[in-house]
C-alpha cells in the first residue's frame, strides 16, 4: 500500500483531510509538520475534551491510498472540492505489508484490578484465578475499556470497598464497565445512566454479554432514585456542575466515588461538593484522582 503525504496550512488541514476522504482514500491522519524541532507546538484541551484549534501552524497531511489509484488525481480532486487552485507537493511514501489486526491486537493484555477484576480482550483467555470477575471488553471499543487511569482507579475503589448486595448507580456509564463490574463483584440493584444515546446501548449490550443485570438509560431513567454508591467518572467541570444532583442520588451513608479529576484539580472539585459531603483524594494514578465521600446518615 502507498501513502500520500504534503504539508499545509492551518486553515486547509480539516477541509482536505475531507476533501481527500471523499475522493476515495482509506483514511487520513495530520500531524505536527514541525515534530521534532524547535517550532514543534503543543495540541490539547481539557482532557476528555477536543482542543479549540483543529491543527498545527504547519501540518503534514498522511492519506492512505487504496491500490490502483492515481495519487495525483486523488489529490487534484480534493483541492478542487476546497477552491485551491494548485495542489501542494507531495510525496509516495511505501507502506509495508503486515497482519494489522494481529499487530494491533498483540498490544493489549488483559488488564488485572486490585487481584479481583480482569479486563479481558474477546481474543485473549479468561485468566483462571479462583475469587477474582472477569469482563469481556475489547480495547479500541468507545466509551471506555478500563486501560484509563480514571477508570481503573474507580475499578480499584469498587473491587476494595464494594458491599455485598448494595445498590449502585454509575453516572456517565460510557461502555458501562463499572457498572457490569460493581453487579459481578456483588452488588444489588444497578443502573447505568448516559447523556448519549449510543453510550446507553453500549453499555447495556456489553452487560448482556458479560451476562450482568444492570438497567441502563438516559437521565431520565429512574429519576429520583438513590443508590448505596453514586460513582461518576466524568470530568472536573461537569462534575461541578452535576455536584448538587450526584450528592442527593447517594442514600445518607452512602459512598460517592468520582474520577475524570487531574490532581491539580481536586481540591476545586472537593470545594464544589463541600456543601453536601466531604470529598478526600482516595488515590492518585499518573496524574488523575479518585475522589471518595460518604453522605452523612
Amino acid at each position: 500500500m502507498r501513502e500520500l503525504v504534503f504539508d499545509c496550512a492551518e486553515q486547509l488541514a480539516e477541509p482536505l483531510s475531507d476533501a481527500l476522504l471523499d475522493a476515495g482514500v482509506l483514511s487520513v491522519s495530520v500531524e505536527d509538520a514541525d515534530f521534532g524541532t524547535d517550532a514543534e507546538r503543543p495540541l490539547f484541551g481539557e482532557p476528555g475534551l477536543e482542543p479549540e484549534t483543529q491543527a498545527w501552524s504547519r501540518n503534514r497531511v498522511v492519506a492512505l491510498l487504496p491500490d490502483g489509484e492515481d495519487p495525483a488525481q486523488m489529490l487534484a480532486v480534493a483541492c478542487a472540492a476546497c477552491g485551491i487552485p494548485e495542489a501542494p507537493a507531495w510525496q509516495l511514501r511505501e507502506v509495508p505489508d503486515a497482519d494489522w489486526v494481529r499487530l494491533t491486537q498483540s498490544q493489549f493484555e488483559p488488564i488485572e484490578i486490585e487481584g479481583r477484576v480482569w479486563i479481558v480482550p474477546t481474543w485473549h483467555e479468561v485468566p483462571d484465578r479462583p475469587g477474582t470477575v472477569s469482563i469481556r471488553l475489547d480495547p479500541g471499543l468507545a466509551f471506555g475499556t478500563g486501560s484509563h487511569p480514571t477508570t481503573h482507579l474507580c475499578l480499584a475503589w469498587l473491587a476494595r470497598h464494594l458491599r455485598p448486595g448494595c445498590s449502585v448507580l454509575d453516572y456517565g456509564c460510557g461502555s458501562g464497565i463499572l457498572a457490569i463490574a460493581a453487579r459481578k463483584l456483588g452488588a444489588g440493584e444497578t443502573v447505568g445512566i448516559d447523556i448519549d444515546p449510543q453510550a446507553v446501548q453500549a453499555a447495556q449490550a456489553n452487560a448482556t454479554a458479560n451476562g450482568a443485570e444492570v438497567l441502563t438509560g438516559l437521565p431520565d431513567v429512574r429519576q429520583g432514585w438513590r443508590a448505596d454508591v453514586v460513582v461518576a467518572n466524568i470530568l472536573s467541570n461537569p462534575l461541578k456542575v452535576l455536584a448538587p444532583m450526584l450528592c442527593d442520588r447517594v442514600l445518607p451513608g452512602g459512598d460517592l466515588i468520582l474520577s475524570g479529576v487531574l490532581e491539580r484539580q481536586a481540591e476545586e472539585v472537593a470545594q464544589a461538593y463541600a456543601p453536601w459531603l466531604s470529598l478526600t483524594v482516595w488515590r492518585a494514578l499518573d496524574g488523575w484522582v479518585c475522589l471518595h465521600g460518604q453522605r452523612p446518615a
